[in-house]
């Protein structure tokens, strides 16, 4: 009996290879990423926001990141140049229609994702994989609200897109191996190294992740150390590259909150409480590195 080859993606059509449009759905910090990563990759992308001003800025950001590089001699003036010109930036969905995989990478809230998925759903071509950036919510649960579960899947990137290698793709419990096989061919594209992951909530990275970013603000609630203290700890005494509460600034306190609340509501142990300071955070808007301030002013 001959052995099954590891990764033969195939679903009517759509392959790792015929991936060559990708849609994305938000130009923000996630969004924006991805879509750097792709069009530096080769790839067509069209990125969609909900205001002209949302895409522009976006796409300003991209242009920004790749003049970085382009200071740093890691690309030319021209690559920068080729890979701007496969973005294409947009208001209306109906410019997704040409892509083969599409990329939810909206606000981490259930509710809005479900929306903008059924929306997909309705006006995508049956065979378009589609794929959510979730941090934590259930591919099972956002799968289920859309008639192409096993079309579905979750690819979460890390930020910042562009420099993380990471991508876990996490398979619910109807996501095909077709589709599976296809993302994972495509992720390498990207010179990223995914890994597969059950659906759980916040999979793998993130359920170790979160929880210790959240027993860092309890230990700078309590007064137990400075911020910078507790970074510095964690840096030299655990080898980490950045500590806990900076990186926390990086991800969002809103999405890190966002996270511990699916924790608690999921698991039902109080062990995934959120930090009260961590709530109190986000109330004022200290959301992080994208409002110029949470636990560090930038």
């Amino acid at each position: 009996m001959r052995a099954r080859p590891i990764y033969t993606p195939r679903f009517q059509g759509i392959t790792a290879m015929s991936i060559q449009t990708v849609g994305i759905i938000g130009a923000g910090t996630m969004g924006n990423g991805i879509a750097q990563a792709c069009a530096v990759s080769g790839m067509q992308v069209v990125m969609v926001d909900i205001s002209d001003a949302a895409v522009a800025k976006g796409v300003a950001t991209v242009s920004a990141s790749l003049d970085r590089l382009v200071k740093k001699e890691k690309i030319s003036e021209v690559d920068k140049a080729v890979a701007m010109a496969r973005i294409k930036g947009s208001s209306s969905y109906d410019d997704l229609k040409g892509a083969q995989l599409v990329i939810e990478a909206a606000t981490e809230n259930q509710a809005l994702k479900v929306k903008i998925l059924q929306q997909l759903d309705g006006m995508l071509a049956p065979n378009v994989i589609v794929a959510s950036n979730t941090s934590s919510i259930s591919i099972t649960q956002l799968a289920a609200a859309t008639q192409r579960a096993d079309r579905f899947i979750g690819m979460h990137f890390f930020n910042p897109v562009p420099m993380m290698a990471l991508v876990e793709i996490i398979r619910g419990l109807q996501t095909s191996d077709a589709t599976h096989d296809a993302v994972h061919e495509m992720a390498l594209a990207l010179g990223k190294t995914p890994i597969t992951v059950k659906n759980a909530p916040g999979f793998v990275v993130n359920r170790i992740l979160v929880p210790m970013i959240n027993e860092a603000f309890f230990v700078l609630g309590e007064g137990l150390a400075e911020a910078e203290a507790i970074d510095a700890g964690m840096k030299l005494g655990c080898n980490q590259p950045i500590g806990p509460l900076a990186l926390a600034d990086m991800i969002g306190l809103d999405v890190c909150l966002a996270v511990m609340e699916v924790f608690l509501q999921e698991f039902g142990d109080s062990k995934y409480r959120p930090s009260p300071l961590l709530k109190e955070m986000v109330a004022a808007g200290r959301l992080g590195r994208k409002t110029g301030q949470g636990v560090y002013k930038y």
